[in-house]
Protein backbone atom coordinates (compact mmCIF):
# COMPACT_ATOMS: atom_id res chain seq x y z
CA UNK A 1 0.00 0.00 0.00
CA UNK A 2 1.18 3.62 -0.67
CA UNK A 3 2.16 6.38 1.28
CA UNK A 4 -0.69 8.35 -0.13
CA UNK A 5 -3.11 5.66 0.47
CA UNK A 6 -2.03 4.78 3.96
CA UNK A 7 -2.50 8.56 4.96
CA UNK A 8 -5.95 8.72 3.36
CA UNK A 9 -7.03 5.85 5.11
CA UNK A 10 -5.76 6.90 8.47
CA UNK A 11 -7.94 10.50 7.70
CA UNK A 12 -11.01 8.58 7.32
CA UNK A 13 -10.38 6.61 10.69
CA UNK A 14 -9.86 9.89 12.02
CA UNK A 15 -12.98 11.49 10.63
CA UNK A 16 -15.34 8.86 11.37
CA UNK A 17 -13.87 7.93 15.46
CA UNK A 18 -15.61 11.52 16.48
CA UNK A 19 -18.68 10.99 14.67
CA UNK A 20 -19.09 7.61 16.81
CA UNK A 21 -17.73 9.40 19.78
CA UNK A 22 -20.66 11.90 19.65
CA UNK A 23 -23.03 9.30 18.77
CA UNK A 24 -22.47 7.60 21.93
CA UNK A 25 -22.39 10.59 23.76
CA UNK A 26 -25.55 11.25 22.74
CA UNK A 27 -27.12 7.49 23.35
CA UNK A 28 -25.66 7.90 26.92
CA UNK A 29 -27.28 11.47 27.77
CA UNK A 30 -30.19 10.30 26.72
CA UNK A 31 -30.58 7.01 29.05
CA UNK A 32 -29.54 9.62 31.64
CA UNK A 33 -32.48 12.02 30.68
CA UNK A 34 -34.99 9.25 30.46
CA UNK A 35 -33.60 8.08 33.89
CA UNK A 36 -33.62 11.47 35.48
CA UNK A 37 -37.32 11.70 34.40
CA UNK A 38 -38.17 8.69 35.44
CA UNK A 39 -37.03 9.32 38.60
CA UNK A 40 -38.21 12.50 38.85
CA UNK A 41 -42.18 10.98 37.93
CA UNK A 42 -41.92 8.69 40.39
CA UNK A 43 -40.52 11.36 43.39
CA UNK A 44 -43.87 13.44 42.20
CA UNK A 45 -46.19 10.37 42.56
CA UNK A 46 -44.49 9.37 46.03
CA UNK A 47 -44.92 13.22 47.15
CA UNK A 48 -48.35 13.23 46.28
CA UNK A 49 -50.28 9.91 47.37
CA UNK A 50 -47.86 9.43 50.39
CA UNK A 51 -49.00 12.32 52.91
CA UNK A 52 -53.38 11.75 51.69
CA UNK A 53 -52.45 8.57 52.60
CA UNK A 54 -51.01 9.03 56.06
CA UNK A 55 -53.67 11.58 56.87
CA UNK A 56 -56.04 9.61 55.58
CA UNK A 57 -54.63 6.61 57.70
CA UNK A 58 -54.89 8.74 60.82
CA UNK A 59 -58.33 9.89 60.06
CA UNK A 60 -59.53 6.51 60.31
CA UNK A 61 -57.44 5.44 63.35
CA UNK A 62 -59.34 8.58 65.06
CA UNK A 63 -62.93 7.56 63.61
CA UNK A 64 -62.19 3.67 64.79
CA UNK A 65 -61.07 4.84 68.14
CA UNK A 66 -64.09 7.70 68.87
CA UNK A 67 -66.55 4.94 67.49
CA UNK A 68 -65.67 1.54 69.15
CA UNK A 69 -67.33 1.80 71.71
CA UNK A 70 -70.47 -0.12 72.52
CA UNK A 71 -72.71 2.98 73.21
CA UNK A 72 -71.52 4.74 70.30
CA UNK A 73 -73.72 6.68 67.94
CA UNK A 74 -71.98 5.86 64.79
CA UNK A 75 -70.21 3.23 62.76
CA UNK A 76 -66.44 2.55 63.04
CA UNK A 77 -64.61 1.85 60.34
CA UNK A 78 -64.77 -1.59 60.94
CA UNK A 79 -68.20 -1.97 61.32
CA UNK A 80 -69.00 0.24 58.03
CA UNK A 81 -66.65 -2.49 56.01
CA UNK A 82 -69.18 -5.56 57.67
CA UNK A 83 -72.03 -3.62 56.97
CA UNK A 84 -71.74 -2.50 53.30
CA UNK A 85 -69.08 -5.28 52.13
CA UNK A 86 -71.17 -6.05 48.84
CA UNK A 87 -71.58 -1.74 48.55
CA UNK A 88 -67.70 -1.72 48.47
CA UNK A 89 -66.52 -3.99 46.53
CA UNK A 90 -69.10 -4.77 44.04
CA UNK A 91 -70.30 -1.49 42.70
CA UNK A 92 -71.76 -2.56 40.09
CA UNK A 93 -74.46 -5.56 40.84
CA UNK A 94 -77.87 -5.16 39.95
CA UNK A 95 -80.45 -7.41 41.33
CA UNK A 96 -83.52 -5.75 40.08
CA UNK A 97 -85.46 -2.75 41.01
CA UNK A 98 -83.56 -0.50 43.82
CA UNK A 99 -81.29 -3.28 44.70
CA UNK A 100 -78.57 -2.15 42.51
CA UNK A 101 -74.86 -0.63 43.49
CA UNK A 102 -73.84 2.04 43.84
CA UNK A 103 -71.78 2.63 40.49
CA UNK A 104 -75.03 2.58 38.93
CA UNK A 105 -76.70 4.82 41.28
CA UNK A 106 -73.79 7.44 40.23
CA UNK A 107 -74.39 6.86 36.55
CA UNK A 108 -77.23 7.68 36.71
CA UNK A 109 -76.86 10.94 38.81
CA UNK A 110 -73.83 11.62 36.50
CA UNK A 111 -76.51 11.78 33.61
CA UNK A 112 -78.72 14.02 34.73
CA UNK A 113 -75.72 16.12 35.56
CA UNK A 114 -74.80 15.91 31.99
CA UNK A 115 -77.91 17.41 30.59
CA UNK A 116 -78.09 20.17 33.00
CA UNK A 117 -74.38 21.53 33.45
CA UNK A 118 -74.36 20.46 29.86
CA UNK A 119 -77.39 23.38 28.80
CA UNK A 120 -75.64 25.67 31.45
CA UNK A 121 -72.01 25.66 30.29
CA UNK A 122 -73.27 27.02 26.49
CA UNK A 123 -75.82 29.14 27.98
CA UNK A 124 -73.53 30.87 30.65
CA UNK A 125 -70.88 31.55 28.22
CA UNK A 126 -72.81 32.52 25.57
CA UNK A 127 -74.74 35.14 27.77
CA UNK A 128 -71.64 36.05 29.86
CA UNK A 129 -70.04 36.83 26.42
CA UNK A 130 -73.11 38.88 25.43
CA UNK A 131 -73.19 40.58 28.36
CA UNK A 132 -69.09 41.01 29.36
CA UNK A 133 -69.35 43.16 26.08
CA UNK A 134 -71.82 45.93 27.31
CA UNK A 135 -70.41 47.73 30.91
CA UNK A 136 -74.54 48.99 31.21
CA UNK A 137 -75.60 45.08 30.70
CA UNK A 138 -72.71 44.38 33.56
CA UNK A 139 -73.76 46.82 35.68
CA UNK A 140 -77.48 46.23 35.90
CA UNK A 141 -77.63 42.60 35.54
CA UNK A 142 -74.20 41.84 37.75
CA UNK A 143 -76.22 42.36 40.82
CA UNK A 144 -79.23 40.56 40.18
CA UNK A 145 -76.87 37.23 39.33
CA UNK A 146 -75.26 38.00 42.77
CA UNK A 147 -78.28 37.46 44.36
CA UNK A 148 -79.88 34.73 42.29
CA UNK A 149 -76.65 32.72 42.42
CA UNK A 150 -77.33 32.98 46.36
CA UNK A 151 -80.10 30.63 46.03
CA UNK A 152 -79.75 27.43 47.79
CA UNK A 153 -80.65 24.40 45.20
CA UNK A 154 -83.45 22.67 46.98
CA UNK A 155 -85.03 26.43 47.09
CA UNK A 156 -85.64 25.73 43.39
CA UNK A 157 -87.25 22.19 43.24
CA UNK A 158 -90.62 23.33 44.44
CA UNK A 159 -90.81 25.94 41.59
CA UNK A 160 -89.10 23.29 38.80
CA UNK A 161 -91.72 20.72 39.74
CA UNK A 162 -94.65 22.79 39.39
CA UNK A 163 -93.46 24.03 36.51
CA UNK A 164 -92.54 20.26 34.50
CA UNK A 165 -94.60 17.95 36.47
CA UNK A 166 -92.00 15.25 36.57
CA UNK A 167 -89.02 14.64 38.57
CA UNK A 168 -86.38 13.94 35.65
CA UNK A 169 -86.72 17.33 34.33
CA UNK A 170 -87.18 19.04 37.37
CA UNK A 171 -83.67 17.82 39.22
CA UNK A 172 -81.88 18.64 35.30
CA UNK A 173 -83.59 22.16 36.06
CA UNK A 174 -82.37 22.28 39.34
CA UNK A 175 -79.02 21.72 38.21
CA UNK A 176 -79.18 24.44 35.70
CA UNK A 177 -80.12 26.89 37.67
CA UNK A 178 -77.53 26.25 40.25
CA UNK A 179 -74.81 26.05 37.96
CA UNK A 180 -75.26 28.86 35.65
CA UNK A 181 -74.80 31.79 37.57
CA UNK A 182 -71.04 31.06 38.01
CA UNK A 183 -70.35 30.46 34.82
CA UNK A 184 -72.02 33.53 33.15
CA UNK A 185 -70.29 35.81 36.06
CA UNK A 186 -67.06 34.84 35.10
CA UNK A 187 -67.15 34.24 31.37
CA UNK A 188 -68.74 38.38 31.51
CA UNK A 189 -65.50 39.14 33.75
CA UNK A 190 -63.16 37.42 31.31
CA UNK A 191 -64.83 39.16 28.22
CA UNK A 192 -64.31 42.87 30.05
CA UNK A 193 -60.88 42.23 30.69
CA UNK A 194 -59.74 41.40 26.82
CA UNK A 195 -57.04 43.41 26.05
CA UNK A 196 -57.68 46.77 23.72
CA UNK A 197 -54.94 45.68 21.53
CA UNK A 198 -56.71 42.68 20.60
CA UNK A 199 -60.05 44.28 19.98
CA UNK A 200 -57.79 46.90 17.71
CA UNK A 201 -56.71 43.82 15.61
CA UNK A 202 -59.73 42.67 15.63
CA UNK A 203 -61.29 45.64 14.01
CA UNK A 204 -58.02 45.74 11.80
CA UNK A 205 -58.85 42.61 10.27
CA UNK A 206 -62.23 43.23 10.16
CA UNK A 207 -63.35 40.23 11.69
CA UNK A 208 -67.09 39.72 12.06
CA UNK A 209 -68.62 38.82 15.40
CA UNK A 210 -68.57 35.06 14.71
CA UNK A 211 -65.21 35.73 13.89
CA UNK A 212 -64.31 37.64 17.25
CA UNK A 213 -66.06 35.35 19.12
CA UNK A 214 -64.43 32.06 18.27
CA UNK A 215 -61.07 33.44 17.22
CA UNK A 216 -60.40 36.63 20.17
CA UNK A 217 -63.20 35.72 23.28
CA UNK A 218 -63.01 32.88 23.81
CA UNK A 219 -59.39 32.06 23.68
CA UNK A 220 -58.59 35.08 25.57
CA UNK A 221 -61.64 34.49 28.23
CA UNK A 222 -60.53 30.76 27.89
CA UNK A 223 -59.17 31.00 31.79
CA UNK A 224 -62.10 33.26 33.20
CA UNK A 225 -64.40 30.46 31.84
CA UNK A 226 -62.93 27.20 33.26
CA UNK A 227 -62.88 29.04 36.57
CA UNK A 228 -66.48 29.54 36.40
CA UNK A 229 -67.21 25.74 34.45
CA UNK A 230 -65.24 24.57 37.63
CA UNK A 231 -67.29 25.93 40.20
CA UNK A 232 -70.51 25.38 38.33
CA UNK A 233 -69.69 21.49 37.75
CA UNK A 234 -69.07 21.64 41.59
CA UNK A 235 -72.80 23.01 42.31
CA UNK A 236 -74.23 20.72 39.58
CA UNK A 237 -72.84 17.75 41.98
CA UNK A 238 -74.25 19.38 45.18
CA UNK A 239 -77.30 20.20 43.35
CA UNK A 240 -78.19 16.70 41.95
CA UNK A 241 -77.69 14.87 45.22
CA UNK A 242 -80.09 17.08 46.96
CA UNK A 243 -82.63 17.37 44.54
CA UNK A 244 -82.69 13.69 44.45
CA UNK A 245 -83.15 13.31 47.93
CA UNK A 246 -86.69 14.57 47.75
CA UNK A 247 -87.61 13.69 43.61
CA UNK A 248 -86.63 9.75 44.11
CA UNK A 249 -85.33 7.65 41.40
CA UNK A 250 -82.75 5.28 41.73
CA UNK A 251 -79.51 8.36 41.82
CA UNK A 252 -76.97 8.38 44.61
CA UNK A 253 -79.28 11.50 46.46
CA UNK A 254 -82.83 9.42 46.93
CA UNK A 255 -80.30 5.83 48.40
CA UNK A 256 -78.77 8.55 50.77
CA UNK A 257 -82.75 9.39 51.89
CA UNK A 258 -83.91 5.76 51.92
CA UNK A 259 -80.77 4.44 53.66
CA UNK A 260 -81.58 7.26 56.44
CA UNK A 261 -85.01 6.17 56.78
CA UNK A 262 -83.62 2.25 56.87
CA UNK A 263 -81.32 3.57 59.51
CA UNK A 264 -78.65 1.82 57.33
CA UNK A 265 -76.04 4.09 58.49
CA UNK A 266 -73.20 2.40 57.03
CA UNK A 267 -74.34 2.82 53.87
CA UNK A 268 -75.00 6.42 54.06
CA UNK A 269 -70.93 6.77 54.68
CA UNK A 270 -70.51 4.75 51.88
CA UNK A 271 -72.25 6.63 49.63
CA UNK A 272 -70.90 9.82 50.88
CA UNK A 273 -67.42 8.77 49.78
CA UNK A 274 -68.61 7.82 46.82
CA UNK A 275 -70.07 11.33 46.07
CA UNK A 276 -66.62 12.77 47.38
CA UNK A 277 -64.65 10.84 45.30
CA UNK A 278 -66.66 11.77 41.72
CA UNK A 279 -67.18 15.80 42.84
CA UNK A 280 -62.79 15.54 43.00
CA UNK A 281 -63.14 13.68 39.91
CA UNK A 282 -65.37 15.96 37.97
CA UNK A 283 -63.13 19.38 39.27
CA UNK A 284 -59.91 17.44 38.30
CA UNK A 285 -61.31 16.76 34.72
CA UNK A 286 -62.94 19.95 34.01
CA UNK A 287 -59.36 21.76 35.30
CA UNK A 288 -57.71 19.31 33.51
CA UNK A 289 -59.93 20.66 30.13
CA UNK A 290 -59.18 23.79 30.96
CA UNK A 291 -55.69 23.48 31.33
CA UNK A 292 -55.23 21.65 27.90
CA UNK A 293 -57.58 24.35 26.10
CA UNK A 294 -55.95 27.64 27.91
CA UNK A 295 -52.27 26.16 26.78
CA UNK A 296 -53.56 25.48 23.55
CA UNK A 297 -55.02 29.16 22.93
CA UNK A 298 -51.78 31.05 24.64
CA UNK A 299 -49.62 28.82 22.43
CA UNK A 300 -51.28 30.03 19.16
Amino acid sequence: MSALAKQEKLSAVQTAKPQTDHANVVAFSGKQAAKFDFRRMSTTVVQSTVPPLVVLAIMLGIWQVLCSAPDASLPSPLQVWTDAHDLIVDPFFNNGSQDIGLGWRVLVSLQRVAYGFGLAAIAGVIVGAIIGQSVWAMRGLDPIFQVLRTVPPLAWLPLSLAAFQNANPSAIFVIFITSIWPIIINTAVGVRNIPQDYRNVAQVLRLNQIEFFFKIMLPSAAPYIFTGLRIGVGLSWLAIVAAEMLTGGVGIGFFIWDAWNSSRLSDIIVALVYIGVVGFALDKLVAALGKIITHGASAG
